[in-house]
């Protein structure tokens, strides 16, 4: 009898999943692609690829090895509920972290060029040109300095936007006013005319965006949630835009998604709504990334993107 192929369980887009089951027939006929609930011999499966994981899966996969997130947080699992000492992986690969360098590109300069008010401008007809800062004189606030928050950080530094970053350990980075702790959050806030958020979604940084924080901008200053929707009090925001404290927001990432019909933010004049779309894990390029840390960990190397669950991230 031949050797059995250990097999990968994916849950996840069923437009993904055929797409990596066939690319991976060719790249790694070694490794079984299976795609839940078609489960086959649940002894083989000695890794999972998923977004969220049914209750009581666990109970019905003994012999897995690893378990690898198909996006670029985890804060959507229970981190408590996966067996002890499994190592848990998350999503790094090239068009996610092209995906956020775009997109925050994208928010600052509306914001900076005030798009959101040329949009509700637009919608009622009226003709008016309205005075900008330049680029120069709008510094950036960036909350999160991991891989996705330095590549966001160096779209923006190159289109002239001077850059403040903020992280909960020390950092030094070229090109970043780099600040960390609650001293440190609180100088870059000051000085920050947009805010953005890429942060992963911990304990520490769940409802983070909220009235205080706010209170230290500048007045006027724009946001941009790109984070986890639970970083933002969202009925903060709404009186931070009431008061004019903040002047606009840009949201791809909400509490509930999605967004539900009827919310508030869906018809306010000063919020640009996107369906979380700020990063999505690319086809070809994602499943390299995962074909290539399973082969990492069959060699015993360090993987990479690899969960300290302690942190959450």
């Amino acid at each position: 009898m031949g050797t059995k192929r250990a097999a990968i369980l994916y849950i996840g887009r069923a437009d993904r999943g055929e797409a990596w089951a066939k690319i991976m027939r060719t790249e790694a006929p070694d490794l079984d692609f299976r795609i839940f609930p078609e489960i086959g011999a649940a002894e083989e499966i000695a890794y999972l690829a998923a977004w969220t994981i049914p209750s009581g899966l666990f109970g019905q996969i003994p012999n897995l090895r690893a378990i690898f997130s198909v996006g670029a947080g985890v804060d959507q699992l229970d981190l408590a509920s996966l067996p002890p000492g499994l190592p848990l992986v998350r999503m790094i690969e090239p068009a996610l972290v092209c995906d956020i360098a775009g997109y925050v590109a994208m928010a600052a300069l509306m914001l900076q060029r005030r798009m959101p008010e040329y949009l509700t401008l637009g919608r009622s007809g009226t003709w008016r040109a309205l005075i900008a800062p330049p680029v120069s004189e709008t510094p950036v606030g960036l909350l999160g300095l991991g891989m996705l928050g330095q590549a966001a950080a160096a779209s923006l530094t190159a289109l002239g936007f001077p850059m403040l970053g903020w992280s909960r350990s020390p950092r030094k980075i070229a090109g970043i006013d780099c600040h960390a702790g609650p001293d440190g959050l609180a100088a870059l806030l000051g000085q920050s005319r947009i805010l953005i958020c890429l942060l992963p979604l911990t304990g520490e940084t769940r409802g983070i965006l909220n009235a205080a924080l706010f209170a230290q901008l500048p007045r006027g200053a724009g946001l941009v949630n790109l984070g986890r929707g639970g970083h933002l009090i969202e009925a903060d925001l709404l009186a931070a835009l009431e008061s004019g404290q903040i002047s606009a927001a840009v949201l791809d990432v909400f509490e509930t998604e999605p967004l539900p019909a009827g919310h508030p933010f869906w018809n306010h004049p000063r919020i640009v709504i996107t369906p979380h779309i700020g990063a999505v894990t690319g086809t070809e390029t994602g499943i390299a990334a995962l074909l290539a840390n399973i082969r990492r960990f069959e060699r015993g190397e360090r993987l990479e993107g690899e969960v300290d669950r302690g942190r959450g991230y």
